[in-house]
């Protein structure tokens, strides 16, 4: 069994990173213990709140050290950059017996003497360079040249994003692995019990879910857009959407979102619910008449994944991620056009209730099978990544 090691990361607003390393957690919890021991190293100053749902996960064991608090995040990096190492991890891995290490927005270093994977989620940066600062652009650019060129395995979500990869970076060839991630299943939720859910959100019986955080790239302007023509033709239809309303790219979207909304009179249209529990998320999802993801650019869609294993129908848009991801489950849109997506709400009925049923007995079946496979996937990983380190 390798002990592998997995940092919190402590970006507020990367939302998406903690709910892929906590899914990670108890996918392994659940299907790989005999192959990976997750060690998930924590600081001392981090909320007892973002700790205890890991420290609930059978087999994974949780350490605490100020090494890992965020004030000593940057003197850490600079380390890793300019000397090669990051001491102070080596030091807390060693110590913990760690076999590999699991990079994840993280760079421990060219002379990093444990073997590591990275995972580099997507490759936004270089698709959507407009939606980037100089700064931003090059931090990415450099951190992602930085663990390719120093020989870490690589590993991605898609087969899209294997081919970026491989374009973007040909140094990466022969150490790319692609692991589609998968979730595990809720608790089947009573159709009914969601229903009553959504309505404490003042929702109708009839209406869309988008959760994706208000960041520009998700592309909420074209739903809004979509719903402004659909008003016109004297069709009422709420989509709810819900998340994180902070762009730290871009801090005045949220609110130019807003305006929008109110310009075209569209408030009881488009439903800013906010920031909802993640129990609730499942709920609005299994209540919805369909969920809808109009985003630029994904690497592998979160939200898709959890509609998948639901078996809520899917409107997304039309990206190549998305066609590999969803394609048998869902309806395209072009994310640039608004009319294609207002045809796609007009079109979309509720379906009658024993077709739901049906639908959800039949994706948690499925979703099980993708569980065990991400679990397989990212232990082939792991393991590959102790193999080409000796070679080195």
């Amino acid at each position: 069994m390798l002990r592998v090691a997995f940092t919190h990361h402590s970006g507020k607003d990367w939302t998406g990173g903690y709910t892929y390393l906590l899914n990670l957690a108890r996918v392994l919890s659940e299907n790989g213990l005999d192959r990976i021991q997750p060690v998930f190293f924590a600081g001392t100053e981090t909320e007892e709140s973002t700790i205890t749902p890991f420290t609930d996960i059978p087999g994974v064991q949780v350490v605490r050290l100020a090494e890992f608090d965020s004030s000593r995040k940057g003197g850490r990096l600079l380390q890793a950059m300019l000397l090669g190492c990051d001491r102070a991890a080596v030091k807390a891995f060693r110590q913990q017996d760690i076999d590999v290490v699991f990079e994840a927005a993280q760079f421990h270093g060219w002379r990093f003497p444990i073997p590591a994977v990275a995972w580099l989620m997507d490759f936004q940066h270089r698709h959507l360079k407009h939606l980037f600062s100089t700064s931003t652009f090059w931090k990415r650019e450099l951190g992602y040249q930085a663990q390719i060129r120093s020989g870490r395995q690589i590993m991605l979500s898609s087969n899209d994003s294997r081919k970026d990869c491989e374009h973007f970076y040909p140094r990466s060839k022969g150490r790319t692995s692609v692991v589609r991630f998968a979730v595990q299943p809720p608790v089947a939720i009573d159709y009914s019990e969601a229903c009553a859910i959504a309505e404490t959100y003042g929702l109708p019986e009839h209406f869309f879910y988008l959760p994706n955080q208000f960041w520009k790239h998700k592309n909420h302007r074209t739903v809004i857009e979509a719903l402004h023509l659909l008003k016109q033709q004297g069709k009422d239809v709420v989509v709810a959407a819900s998340g994180q309303p902070v762009d730290s790219r871009h801090p005045e979207h949220f609110l130019e979102l807003q305006d929008l909304v109110g310009s075209y009179g569209l408030t009881e249209n488009f439903r800013f619910v906010g920031m909802v529990p993640r129990d609730h998320v499942f709920a609005l999802m299994r209540a919805s008449t369909a969920l809808i993801n109009p985003s630029l650019f994904e690497g592998w869609s979160t939200t898709v994944e959890e509609a998948k294993s639901l078996g809520v129908p899917l409107l997304l848009s039309k990206l190549g991620v998305h066609v590999e991801q969803a394609e048998g489950f869902a309806s395209f849109f072009d994310a640039e056009d608004p009319s294609q997506l207002a045809s796609l709400l007009a079109a979309q009925v509720p379906l009658p209730l024993e077709r739901r049923r049906q639908m959800a007995d039949a994706a948690m079946a499925e979703s099980k099978r993708r569980v065990r496979q991400y679990a397989l996937d990212f232990s082939d990983t792991i393991e590959r990544a102790v193999a080409l380190f000796r070679e080195r």
